[in-house]
């Protein structure tokens, strides 16, 4: 029978201290709560955290025996957007889509769907690879993530877009 995996149970956020490895996640996989992961180093870990928690690139994971792991955002498959961007960001941000806000571009995951809809909104598209690390939720915290649209809930996105 092998030995339990230690745990990681605290995160800390923008941890600037010493670390003793590194996990690199893709931006679905640091959404977390309680999964087994493996550090770039071989160390196999639960992670077990209060409660489901977005990690972001730069956190540390403290492990039970006193151990840091430091998080990386993984490199993804990624769009650079370029164009009008606040019409573009309303777009994007009104399917709910993560996306990464800088003064000269957006950066969304890559899809087909995605792109076809923003190069039809006039923007220009160039397919690269990085990290993912979009911008959080509402007050600076969080991830975005779906919303109820109240009584109408059976429209889903016609409620507030008729062109869907």
């Amino acid at each position: 029978m092998s030995a339990p995996l230690l745990r990681a149970t605290a995160v800390r956020r923008a941890h600037d201290g010493p670390v003793d490895d590194r996990v690199t996640l893709a931006y679905e996989d640091r959404l977390i709560r309680r999964k087994r992961i493996v550090t770039d180093g071989g160390l196999a870990l639960l992670v077990d955290l209060p409660a489901t928690t977005g990690l972001d690139d730069g956190d540390a994971l403290e492990v039970e025996d006193g151990r840091w792991i430091a998080v990386r955002a993984a490199v993804e498959p990624l769009l650079e957007v370029r164009g009008d961007l606040a019409r573009l960001a309303w777009h994007i941000g009104n399917r709910h889509a993560p996306a990464r806000i800088e003064p000269d571009r957006l950066l969304v995951r890559r899809d087909r769907v995605m792109a076809r809809m923003l190069e039809g909104l006039g923007a220009t598209l160039r397919e690269i690879d990085g990290p993912f690390v979009p911008e959080g939720g509402a007050y600076g915290e969080g991830r975005v993530l779906g919303h109820s649209h109240g009584p109408g809930e059976g429209l889903g996105h016609l409620a507030h877009d008729p062109d869907l």
